[in-house]
């Protein structure tokens, strides 16, 4: 007869108990993970603020973008535009849920993306798709001072149901690639100088103030629009690398390479990282 009785196991302190429970898994996943890219700069390009503005906006980008390529290892990364907003009217109009809605914004974040990697190209810059960025970022970087990407995060289909506009955007995307790598930095290119007290283009934009400086928690406290998906300040909240991102007007010349040389020039976002 065959002895059952001498079934190999493998210690583990997760073995036998739900990982739902958050006392058990506290002493094995309470560590700082692992720094993978720390030398890597992640710059996320507006789509709407930049990408849509044409020439005018995108080729003193690029200019900028390739001058710092000899100093920086960079993933730029882009956001979608005025024509997501176009194709989330339709789509609506459809009766589409969100996570279906997720996947066509993306494909024009692509889109812009693909503008930015071929204007680039004569530098070695090329587009890489998510699952590139994903598993080869590394090897894409040890040939090229950079690459560009999408900064839609692939949630797509399995997009949170709770809202009827996909929450989960550029913004957010960009900084969950960022604090996932344990990247250098996060640098959001916009077309205003920073953060507001209010909108600065709304009925009120006369009142509106510049915070040189804030907090994920400040600004969650803070009603109305911001220049980034409000949803980045919930991943903020759990962050585990990138302790603070900044904010910049990527339409004045110069605010992105100072930015990326630490100065402080837009406005200072402060994460619930901490230094260990």
């Amino acid at each position: 007869m065959t002895d059952t009785n001498h079934i190999k196991h493998v210690a583990s302190p997760l073995a036998r108990q739900t990982l739902l429970d958050s006392n058990l898994t506290r002493p094995v996943a309470g560590k700082r993970p692992i720094r993978i890219l720390p030398w890597l700069q992640v710059i996320k390009i507006g789509g709407r603020s930049i990408m849509d503005r044409g020439a005018e906006a995108i080729v003193p980008i690029v200019d900028e973008l390739r001058k710092l390529l000899p100093e920086h290892r960079m993933l730029i990364m882009t956001g979608a535009g005025i024509r997501a907003r176009h194709l989330y009217s339709v789509a609506l109009d459809l009766g589409l849920p969100v996570g279906s809605l997720a996947p066509l914004a993306a494909s024009e974040a692509g889109q812009n993306g693909h503008i930015l990697g071929t204007l680039l190209a004569p530098e070695g810059v090329s587009y890489i798709e998510k699952p590139t960025v994903a598993d080869q970022l590394a090897l894409h970087l040890s040939a090229t001072r950079a690459v560009v990407a999408s900064a839609f995060p692939p949630y797509h289909h399995h997009e949170f149901p709770g809202a009827r506009i996909p929450p989960h955007r550029a913004d957010t995307g960009a900084f969950l690639v960022a604090d996932a790598l344990g990247a250098a930095g996060l640098t959001i290119v916009e077309d205003v100088d920073g953060v507001y007290t209010a909108d600065p283009n709304g009925p009120d934009g006369a009142k509106a103030q510049l915070l040189k400086e804030t907090s994920f928690a400040e600004l969650a406290k803070q009603p109305g629009t911001l220049p980034f998906d409000r949803a980045l300040l919930e991943v903020m909240a759990t962050a585990r690398h990138i302790e603070r991102v900044q904010v910049v007007n990527g339409l004045k010349a110069g605010n992105l390479t100072a930015a990326l040389r630490g100065e402080h020039v837009g406005t200072l976002i402060h994460t619930a990282a901490r230094q260990s």
